[in-house]
């Protein structure tokens, strides 16, 4: 028999290819929900650590950059990004790295996997500090769920109209779990600055569905955009911003919140604007970039206002 060669195995990228395959400028709204958990425990009197607050902000984002890169691996085994002539880079069509031959799509999967795998162990040793707290481990569970049920198969939520409500749900969390790491314990006050600034995290993902829409469409990828049409998703676009800072106001209006926290009203106007240019120009993808601009400016101006609000308190 003559000798086989081994098979070798494929390199990982070069780490400076990782930051660019997190997308990075994207991360900036999960720390931003983590500094508002952290507001609303601080609100309360409960902050009780930095050195745990630090590590929550660094597990948040390496969940949400392993999220993003499985997301650009399922597109790029679907065909989604390939065929995305007409995304708005960088704001959509992913990182357009598989589809440049920066890096394989496989090597998306592998990162993913690696950063998902560091998540769950430090994941562990953050609730062992905490007491092991039940929802400390149930919170990070459904996050990696969420970050792996949006893109990967057989769920792939985002391919059936759902994928923008496991991204609320996904931040939602973020600042429910931040708020729960200093306090030890559930707090109505945390799922409420959580609420509204999930919804308008859902509304980047709408708004990133309207150029996406042709091609989304083209390979099967039935976003809530390619399901509703572009009118009707700038109209639940609009519901959805109406009714996370309509529900802050009644927070307030009920004393769940302090009255500071109507700052966080700030972020409306930016909504509105992105919402009137999504409903005048759905029909001309191109013109959209201020409107996806906008609404992540939204939900970045909401959490941080509100962030200070509650801060403000003390």
């Amino acid at each position: 028999m003559g000798l086989q060669t081994a098979r070798k195995r494929p390199a990982l990228p070069h780490w400076t290819l990782w930051v660019r395959m997190a997308r990075p400028g994207f991360l900036v709204v999960t720390a931003i929900g983590c500094v508002l958990g952290m507001a609303s425990a601080q609100a309360a009197g409960a902050f009780t650590s930095a050195a745990l607050a630090c590590v929550t902000v660094v597990l948040a984002l390496m969940l949400h950059a392993a999220a993003n890169m499985l997301n650009d691996h399922a597109d790029a085994i679907n065909g989604a990004d390939a065929a995305n002539t007409q995304g708005l880079y960088p704001f959509t069509g992913g990182s357009r790295m598989v589809q440049t031959g920066q890096v394989d799509a496989q090597d998306m999967h592998r990162v993913a996997w690696i950063l998902l795998t560091l998540v769950a162990v430090a994941g562990i040793w953050l609730a062992a500090r905490t007491g092991w707290a039940l929802l400390v481990l149930v919170l990070g569970l459904a996050g990696m769920a969420l970050g792996w049920v949006y893109s990967m198969p057989p769920l792939a939520l985002m391919a059936r109209g759902l994928g923008e409500v496991a991204v609320g749900l996904a931040w939602g969390l973020v600042v429910v779990g931040a708020d729960y790491v200093q306090r030890g314990q559930f707090s109505l006050q945390a799922a409420a600055v959580a609420a509204g600034f999930a919804a308008l995290v859902a509304n980047i993902l709408i708004g990133n569905g309207f150029p996406d829409a042709p091609s989304d469409a083209a390979v099967g990828k039935r976003t809530m955009v390619v399901r509703l049409g572009t009118q009707r998703a700038a109209l639940v676009y609009l519901g959805l911003a109406l009714w996370a800072h309509g529900a802050l106001a009644a927070w307030v209006a009920l004393h769940v919140l302090a009255p500071t926290a109507l700052w966080g009203l700030a972020s409306l106007p930016l909504s509105l604007v992105a919402v009137a240019l999504l409903w005048r120009h759905h029909a001309q993808p191109q013109r959209l970039r201020l409107a996806l601009v906008l609404g992540i400016a939204a939900a970045s101006v909401h959490g941080l206002v509100l962030a200070a609000g509650l801060c403000a308190t003390q």
